[in-house]
């Protein structure tokens, strides 16, 4: 796994696959499996822009898309889906290059994301849907919030960030967050349509960790949508400071941090998560 180990050094994320802490005390300090995935009601390759798009539909009621974060895929919901699926119809939907979805020749770019959600949502016939959004997918989110605000009710952004400068200097000192990366090229090679170019899908990834997002305060500002900006008190990848930046530059948006968890609070504390989550979404 030499790619790995070489994991976006611009973006400063540079890896070294340390494993996970042997007696982890705290639950911050660890990464759980992921569970079993309920059966969707429906599920296939959207096409979308110029590649095919993985989604996977559970539930009724008003859409949610659930978008996952950097290097992982739509999986990573199996706590999730079923609570929310008992409110909402939810989508679950692999972002290009990631998880069954495919990628083309363009640069990976968050506007560009932006716009595969867009596309599958036009595929789906869905007008308007929420959106939980973690890390990458929450930085999707916030595209989307700013740039096609009448597709969107609300967001709920989870380990996201709105420049390079939110994140934290030491990342690559978190073996938890090492050891998801270690992960996602185990799922790659048995999810991927591409099972054997993980190295350069990071390569592409890490370019694009190395400069964006790059989201002005004029631009949050225009967002109409109502935001919940949330992370883990002990999140390996932003900084805190960063989480009110964001909040206080969204206007009328909510600071929501789940203390005893990091970037991957989905996993550690799923009946947390998906409280704040459902509270969220559920608010009048």
């Amino acid at each position: 796994m030499n790619a790995i180990r070489n994991l976006a050094l611009a973006a400063g994320l540079a890896a070294g696959l340390a494993a996970g802490p042997a007696n982890a005390e705290e639950v911050w300090e660890t990464l759980p499996p992921l569970p079993a995935m309920p059966a969707a009601t429906e599920s296939g390759l959207a096409p979308v822009n110029d590649i095919l798009m993985y989604y996977a539909v559970y539930g009724a009621g008003d859409p949610v898309i659930l978008l996952h974060g950097g290097l992982g895929h739509s999986d990573v919901w199996g706590y999730q889906i079923p609570e929310l699926a008992k409110h909402f119809k939810v989508i679950a939907a692999d972002s290009r290059g990631h998880g069954r979805s495919t990628r083309s020749a363009q640069a990976y770019g968050y506007a560009l994301m932006a716009t595969d959600v867009v596309a599958l949502m036009d595929h789906l016939k869905i007008d308007k849907a929420s959106i939980v959004g973690w890390s990458d997918g929450g930085i999707i989110g916030l595209d989307i919030a700013i740039n096609f605000p009448g597709r969107l009710d609300r967001l709920f952004a989870f380990g996201a960030n709105t420049n390079v400068a939110g994140l934290r200097a030491d990342i690559a000192d978190s073996a938890v967050f090492n050891k998801y990366i270690e992960n996602a090229g185990a799922d790659y090679a048995r999810m991927s349509p591409t099972p054997t170019e993980f190295d350069a899908f990071v390569a592409q990834i890490g370019e694009m960790w190395a400069t964006q997002p790059d989201y002005k305060p004029e631009q949050l500002a225009t967002i109409t949508a109502p935001v919940a900006i949330a992370d883990g008190e002990h999140d390996e990848a932003i900084r805190q400071e960063h989480n009110k930046e964001m909040a206080d530059a969204i206007p009328g948006a909510t600071l929501v941090i789940l203390p005893g968890a990091s970037h991957f609070a989905f996993l550690q504390k799923p009946d947390e998560f998906n409280a704040a989550v459902l509270e969220f979404l559920q608010a009048k």
